[in-house]
């Protein structure tokens, strides 16, 4: 259990962290690039679970606690015994509430727009920035190895985000859809 009882350490005040295997990186370093955005698309849920109850209020905070995981895999370079990693079995959790989700949904005819109800918006937001970590997990990975259920966890975070939004947007019913040159305007 991790007991933190001071916050500030002033270590990092010369612009570098510690990550877990005893090594110092810039705060500009893609690994704390990835781990940062990871923080951010966790927080971004955190306000999401603000409108939200009952069964996915929980898998949400399931998530969150994935999500801390995924960043103690992110802050452990190389094989370290013991580590904590995203595993398939995660990825593959996902997966299956994203089909039973979906399965309550009607078939797109259209994008949408992110938005509808205040509680999809919310899940919208938190679906881009879970897209952003994954794109800056794909360039740590560019550079060095990183687990690759890290990268899958936040590609299927962002459909399942995704699936959530349409859900609460009354099972689509709310959903905007996008009108393609729709808005523009005709002389």
């Amino acid at each position: 259990m991790v007991k933190l009882t001071k916050i500030y350490t002033r270590t990092g005040d010369a612009g570098t962290t510690g990550l877990v295997d005893g090594t110092r990186r810039s705060k500009a370093d893609a690994r704390l690039v990835a781990i940062g955005e990871v923080d951010e698309a966790n927080s971004a849920i955190g306000v999401a679970l603000l409108g939200l109850d009952g069964p996915l209020a929980e898998d949400l905070t399931r998530i969150q606690n994935d999500l801390f995981d995924l960043g103690a895999d992110l802050a452990t370079p190389g094989d370290v015994e013991g580590a904590l990693r995203i595993l398939p079995e995660q990825v593959a959790r996902l997966e299956d509430q994203i089909d039973a989700m979906n399965a309550q949904l009607s078939p797109l005819t259209s994008f949408i727009l992110p938005g509808g109800t205040p509680a999809a918006a919310h899940l919208h937001l938190a679906r881009a920035i879970a897209r952003r970590a994954e794109r800056a997990g794909v360039l740590l990975g560019e550079h060095e190895p990183i687990n690759p259920s890290a990268l899958a966890y936040l590609n299927r975070l962002s459909d399942w985000l995704f699936v959530a939004a349409r859900a609460v947007n009354k099972n689509g019913a709310s959903d905007v859809l996008w009108v393609p040159g729709g808005v523009r305007a005709t002389r």
